[in-house]
């Protein structure tokens, strides 16, 4: 997203030479959209649409209406997919217009900023006491502890801008006036920040259940103590295209066994394998769903993440494994945040 996104936007009633200089400031993000009224998107102009247009005969003290592209392409914010990013970025398109349903430019994004454009709204569960890592946790709360030069959950935060992520609930409650204080309402990151406060615990999950304006229809869940990298794109892609109710990143761990392993059956050997390695896998905190499941939330009720796995599969949802090949650490006990110092060196989170 673009806070000054208006940099990008020129009148109807603009001439060409004062597009020119306009242009010439955007460097290589060089075009602008040419609006009316309230910003009703009419066109694009770039300075290839210039040449040509010079090349017709028109003059640089001409209006710009003589010189744009009228059908302009764009994303609508209430209606957008996955498939229309990823074809503006196939397609090279770098800068791109967001309308509202009046056609209205409200935003402008830019691929060589974003990673992805994702339709998400996300839940940040940052409400824990953080237990395990006292005493630093007697008066900050766990989520705003420094990894590196910023806390926890600000690197998690970022990581979701990254990849076009706007709107974002904080589910708060241990010394969550602070978390409140630090993020504000979120426009200084040109985003948009709700808080949700517990008033009793409710669960890895169940706080969702009181947020009933989500805008998307697909809900990120995510605890606010974890540092990674994982590829949100390639996350939700999966969850998509494997057309999921629910989908939970997962960490494969490994499990040697030093010994001989024999098959058998009815005390006949079928096989035998020499330490065998097997491959499990975690939850890793990290969740994708369709909002509309959140209805089967209890509300004000405490609710774990994984009662609401069970209940999935036991209703025969379609809950899906998506294992997450990045970089991933729960920072849960001292030795964690030691790491997670260590490590956040040698590591790219954004």
């Amino acid at each position: 997203m673009l806070n000054n996104f208006k940099k990008h936007l020129i009148s109807s009633d603009a001439i060409i030479i004062d597009a020119l200089a306009r242009l010439n400031t955007l460097a290589a993000d060089a075009i602008l959209f040419v609006v009316g009224e309230n910003d009703i998107l009419i066109g694009s102009l770039t300075d290839g649409d210039v040449r040509r247009g010079l090349l017709k005969g028109f003059s640089i003290n001409d209006k710009i209406l003589s010189f744009i592209q009228n059908n302009p392409r764009y994303l609508k914010k209430s209606s957008y997919s996955i498939d229309e990013v990823l074809n503006f970025r196939e397609g090279n398109f770098k800068v791109v217009p967001i309308l509202d349903d009046c056609h209205r430019v409200i935003n402008i994004i830019n691929f060589r900023k974003l990673k992805s454009f994702l339709p998400l709204d996300v839940l940040i569960m940052a409400g824990g006491r953080g237990e395990r890592l006292k005493p630093l946790t007697d008066t900050t709360p766990k989520p705003l502890l420094k990894i590196g030069d910023k806390p926890i959950i600000e690197h998690n935060i970022d990581r979701l801008i990254s990849f076009g992520v706007e709107n974002i609930w904080i589910s708060i409650k241990y010394l969550g006036e602070q978390i409140r204080d630090y993020f504000q309402d979120g426009s200084s990151k040109g985003i948009n920040i709700k808080y949700i406060e517990e008033n009793e615990p409710l669960g890895t999950i169940g706080c969702a259940a009181l947020i009933e304006d989500f805008k998307k229809e697909n809900v990120l869940v995510m605890n606010s103590d974890l540092l990674t990298n994982i590829d949100f794109e390639d996350f939700f892609l999966g969850f998509i295209k494997g057309e999921a109710d629910f989908s939970v990143a997962t960490i494969p761990y490994d499990v040697t066994i030093p010994y001989a392993v024999l098959e058998t059956d009815n005390e006949i050997i079928t096989s035998l394998s020499e330490k065998p390695t097997y491959t499990y896998y975690s939850n890793g905190g990290i969740y994708l769903m369709r909002k509309e499941l959140i209805q089967e939330i209890p509300k004000g009720k405490f609710y774990n993440a994984t009662d609401f796995i069970e209940n999935l599969i036991a209703t025969n949802r379609k809950v899906q494994s998506y294992p997450l090949r990045g970089y991933w650490l729960d920072i849960g006990k001292h030795e964690d945040y030691k790491k997670a110092q260590e490590e956040i060196k040698h590591i790219k989170i954004l």
